[in-house]
């Protein structure tokens, strides 16, 4: 054989010896990794990736929006508050007074308020607490005295009274650790108060810069966008501002009525009692009736149950008056919200911010309603008993018994002989 032949033969036989190292290697490799690895497609990487992010991103999310809830709370309270003062400032402003002025003078006189409200209601309940504990066993004999008539029971009032005076008993040891509290009370209102001057200061910034605010969001819209937004801005004034208006003139009425009551019956402080009552009742929903009848019950308890009985009876007939003259009338006019939707709405808005938006959620309400009802298309409803209302169902048996009455005339007249 020639050389060069050998060569050839020797060199395929290296070449093939070399491929069939690699596909060994190449197969125990293979072999050694597991079967996810090699038949995972490209984008399971990217959807992987993807995944992680999106945890980071809304777990940073959650922990900001923890953080900030005060805030946006804070905010939140300061926009119904200046879509509240909007129009007595755009009055104020149409005679001549600058913006800032105008929202600064109403702002003062809303806080100035606030402060002698809360102010004569602490001191009310305080010299009521301060009363009790100074002349304690004069109110125990007076309670355990109702007791015994009314319900046939048979307590010792000196017992008890020694039991109160006790200071191993639970009744002072109850007082001495509500003294030890009085510190963080008084941390507490003084961040209360902090958060009543950022809301007022908020709700300035939004009213006294309102027009340039507005323009500046307008200039990044389209003519028929800014309608729109605009329409919408003036729906939220004018639903929070009947809102109030509605919620203070129930107050008002609220407030001169029990005011009667408490001044013939002789209470103590019947003007802050009166306010009391009127305030809370009508701006807390749900439970405002409650707590706004229990404190001047509570208070009159103390001195005369039957006074305090009077109180009761009278709350709960002025509640059903107001709910069946005075609500229908006045909301009728200005919020336009059906009963059942501001019950739901403020069980909602309780649920999700509390008290806090239990009042927010009604012009909030009215507000989406008023924009829902002005979209789409309306068309006339058929005339049939499931879609009569009171009125029209009486106006239609009205109608009915006159067209009766005017067949049967016809009838009549027809038997008369000529």
């Amino acid at each position: 054989m020639p050389t060069c032949c050998v060569g050839e033969v020797i060199t395929i036989r290296l070449m093939s010896s070399e491929a069939e190292r690699d596909n060994s290697e190449t197969s125990n490799t293979k072999a050694a990794l597991p079967l996810w690895a090699t038949v995972m497609p490209r984008w399971v990487w990217r959807a992987v990736a993807i995944f992680w992010i999106g945890y980071l991103v809304t777990m940073s999310t959650r922990f900001m929006f923890d953080r900030l809830t005060g805030i946006l709370l804070l905010l939140l309270i300061s926009l119904f508050l200046a879509l509240a003062i909007e129009p007595g400032v755009n009055r104020l402003a149409a005679r001549g007074w600058r913006r800032g002025s105008a929202t600064a003078i109403i702002l003062l006189a809303v806080f100035l308020s606030t402060l002698i409200f809360v102010a004569a209601i602490a001191s009310l309940v305080g010299g009521q607490i301060a009363d009790i504990l100074n002349d304690s066993p004069k109110t125990i004999t007076k309670v355990v005295g109702f007791i015994n008539r009314h319900f046939n029971a048979d307590i010792n009032p000196q017992k008890v009274i020694d039991s109160t005076q006790d200071p191993n008993g639970a009744f002072q040891r109850f007082i001495k650790s509500q003294q030890a509290r009085a510190f963080d009370v008084s941390v507490a209102a003084l961040g209360v108060l902090l958060q009543l001057f950022s809301v007022l200061l908020f709700t300035f910034y939004l009213v006294a810069d309102g027009p340039r605010m507005r323009r500046s969001i307008c200039s990044r819209l389209r003519p028929e966008r800014q309608q729109r937004v605009l329409y919408v801005w003036e729906l939220a004034i004018t639903k929070t501002g009947g809102y109030l208006y509605s919620r203070a003139l129930l107050a008002s009425f609220s407030a001169f009525f029990h005011w009667v009551l408490f001044q013939s019956l002789g209470t103590r402080a019947p003007i802050a009692m009166a306010l009391w009552v009127g305030l809370i009742s009508q701006f807390l929903p749900v439970v405002g009736t409650y707590l706004a009848g229990a404190l001047p019950i509570l208070l009159a308890l103390v001195d005369s149950p039957g006074k305090a009985l009077v109180m009761l009876v009278f709350v709960m007939l002025y509640q059903q008056l107001e709910n069946y003259l005075f609500l229908p009338r006045i909301t009728a006019r200005t919020m336009e919200l059906h009963p059942a939707l501001a019950f739901g709405a403020a069980l909602a808005g309780g649920a999700v911010l509390g008290p806090v938006g239990a009042i927010l959620a009604l012009p909030a309400a009215a507000m989406a309603q008023a924009v829902l009802s002005e979209g789409g298309v309306r068309h006339e409803v058929i005339d049939v008993p499931l879609t009569r209302v009171g009125s029209d169902t009486f106006s239609m048996k009205k109608r009915r018994r006159k067209k009766g009455d005017q067949a049967a005339a016809d009838e009549s007249s027809a038997d008369e002989p000529a």
